[in-house]
């Protein structure tokens, strides 16, 4: 397995692994599908803020970070997405990518890492937890998907 920055010819691959995830589960919020444009794009804008998780020539995992909240007074503040291919889940490589991708935001300067999980994901919590994120808020039914409320537990992880 090889980690390293996302290309924008990863992007497919990229959607491969995300799109399931907003169709048919409640751990990411959106309804909006990601395109392969769309994602490429984002791989251009984030500057090496976009990691790949890559096997035998195949992307089976990504994690990235954006801006937590826009204006300047955020801007040392980012929040992440990680995401894998269903058959590699559970053997270190979210672990893997996270640790990436937190030295490559302490590198770029950034103060404070950020995760919005889904409390229909309760696996996500003890995960970020062993990389050293601190739950700091649950916010009862912000999130509205599939005809039901959601909540949205707050994490955060001090660089």
């Amino acid at each position: 397995m090889i980690l390293r920055a996302a290309r924008a010819g990863d992007a497919g691959g990229i959607v491969a692994i995300w799109n399931p995830v907003i169709e048919k589960t409640a751990i990411t919020f959106t309804t909006d599908l990601k395109t392969e444009a769309g994602i490429a794009a984002d791989i251009v804008g984030r500057n090496g803020a976009f990691l790949v998780a890559e096997r035998d020539g195949k992307v089976i995992g990504f994690a990235t970070y954006g801006a937590f909240r826009g204006g300047p007074g955020y801007a040392w503040t980012r929040e992440h997405s990680i995401m894998l291919a269903p058959g590699v889940r559970g053997l270190g490589l979210g672990r893997s990518l996270m640790q990436a991708l937190c030295d490559h935001a302490t590198g770029q300067g950034v103060h404070s890492l950020w995760a919005g999980i889904s409390g229909e994901n309760p696996a996500a919590v003890p995960f970020h937890a062993a990389l050293g994120f601190v739950e700091v808020a649950r916010l009862p039914e912000v999130g509205f998907k599939f005809g039901r409320w959601m909540d949205l537990i707050l994490m955060q992880k001090m660089l």
